[in-house]
């Protein structure tokens, strides 16, 4: 279910958006999509993140973007480098700019809209190093 609501040219959008996001930062983003979610939805971003080695990232920088489909629920997580320097409640005014596009079912501009936002704060606190960038993570989206 989770990797049918994205089309072809959906997940392309998201995708471009993660590389445009990451262009002028060290910061790393991801997107992962699940059916389901039987628990508490930041608990079960929390998994994800470790599971996906979000947290081994140089500067600790990385964001995830997570969405459970048959429940309706979606997640924010910022590693700790991040989160000790963005301005209070800004995953939350992310998540609220989302929800706007969510709610009308255009989950591909809600996700577009804050990977876009979460990667102006990652290039105003984590700008892009010249010498010895990588892309630690990879910009695919990832399904379970």
């Amino acid at each position: 279910m989770a990797e049918k609501l994205f089309s072809t040219a959906d997940r392309a959008i998201i995708i471009e958006a993660i590389k445009n996001a990451e262009k002028e930062t060290s910061g790393e983003i991801q997107v992962h999509i699940e059916s389901h979610c039987k628990e508490d939805v930041l608990d079960r971003a929390a998994v994800v993140f470790e599971k996906l080695k979000m947290h081994k990232t140089k500067h600790r920088n990385a964001v995830l973007f997570y969405l459970a489909v048959e429940e309706h629920k979606f997640a924010i997580l910022g590693d700790v480098g991040i989160n000790s320097v963005v301005p209070d409640h800004f995953w939350e005014n992310i998540k609220e700019e989302m929800l706007i596009h969510f709610k009308t079912r255009a989950f591909t501009e809600g996700l577009r809209k804050g990977i876009e936002m979460s990667g102006q704060q990652l290039q105003q606190h984590f700008p892009y190093e010249q010498k010895g960038d990588i892309n630690e993570l990879p910009n695919e989206i990832s399904f379970e």
